[in-house]
């Protein structure tokens, strides 16, 4: 986004420069436009009370910023009348970014004919990618110590919610609907924020150590980007991540780590994974017990079969039943 400024006239003395920051940029980060804007205005306005923290920022740096009451009728009258007398006056916008101001500012900068004053928007500061997770966390924090409902739940209270959030993701990725994507990968990261900011109330850790570890862990895990590693191709690169991760987690046993509430197709090609490192070759095969033996493992066999062919057993049956029921659908629907 531009600056959208308005050209000074020659007999023109006042002007109004309405500053637009971004919440999520560390109050006083401000472009060298924005701080000529508020060292070179002879007034600095802002709503909202003097503990703003981009307020803060501008006193701190030794200017006067003057705080207005009232509403956007008040807020405009007050720049207007300062820039009608011949003054260069500046506005500070809020957090929410203050959509009336900016509906009466952008109305002067189109209305005929033009005031005698100047009237500019100048973008002090921008939202750098990954921005709006600080969004997240503000409002979650809000949540946890307002909403009767946030403030009781536990990390066992919203266990079942984790789960449906991870099954609805895996239904959009299968559908292919990227609108539905987004909106459950939304509803997934709103189980991370969730649980992070209950942790930290018991002091436990915060959304920031969450995120510290998991940048700590791919850096560590990728020494071929960000060290002096060499990785030819995936393959290599998935033996340079376990072997890193098997001297970190110093295991006892190379089944250490899988949890066994995965889905069973899952589960076993999880553990086919890992027992391949010390099982080369297939167990010598067994009389079956039962039906329920057979059966198990012939599905075992299949999970087998699809490692060796680099197909995912899960989603490949997962594919099966999505066709199965399309068809069934088909047919009660008679075409």
């Amino acid at each position: 986004m531009t600056d959208v400024r308005e050209p000074v006239d020659a007999g023109e003395s006042g002007r109004i420069t309405v500053l637009l920051t971004s919440p999520r940029v560390a109050p006083g980060l401000l472009t060298r436009a924005a701080w000529q804007a508020l060292t070179g205005a002879d007034e600095i306005g802002a709503a909202g009370g003097p503990d703003r923290p981009d307020v803060q920022a501008v006193i701190g740096s030794g200017l006067v910023v003057t705080q207005v009451e009232g509403g956007v009728a008040e807020h405009w009258a007050w720049l207007s009348s300062a820039a009608a007398d011949g003054r260069q006056v500046a506005w500070l916008v809020g957090d929410d970014g203050e959509p009336g101001l900016i509906h009466v500012v952008a109305d002067q900068l189109t209305r005929e004919p033009r005031p005698a004053y100047g009237v500019e928007l100048v973008h002090g500061s921008y939202d750098v990618p990954g921005a709006r997770l600080i969004d997240l966390v503000r409002v979650m924090d809000r949540l946890r110590r307002n909403c009767p409902w946030d403030q009781e739940q536990t990390h066992e209270s919203l266990a079942k919610y984790l789960l449906e959030e991870t099954y609805e993701t895996l239904e959009a990725i299968d559908t292919g609907d990227r609108d539905h994507l987004r909106e459950e990968l939304g509803d997934l990261l709103l189980q991370v924020a969730f649980h992070s900011r209950i942790a930290e109330d018991d002091e436990a850790f915060t959304v920031d150590d969450v995120a510290g570890d998991i940048v700590e862990k791919l850096i560590r895990r990728h020494p071929h980007v960000f060290g002096t590693v060499d990785a030819a191709d995936a393959a290599a690169v998935e033996a340079n991540w376990e072997t890193i991760k098997a001297a970190e987690k110093q295991r006892s046993s190379v089944l250490e780590g899988i949890p066994l509430a995965l889905p069973a197709l899952a589960l076993a090609d999880k553990v086919l994974g890992r027992a391949a490192k010390l099982l080369p070759s297939e167990p010598a095969p067994t009389e079956p017990t039962d039906e329920t033996d057979r059966i198990g493992r012939q599905l075992l066999d299949i999970v087998r079969e699809a490692r060796t062919a680099g197909v995912d057993a899960e989603q490949a049956l997962r594919t099966a039943v999505h066709h199965l029921a399309t068809e069934i659908r088909t047919t009660e629907n008679g075409s």
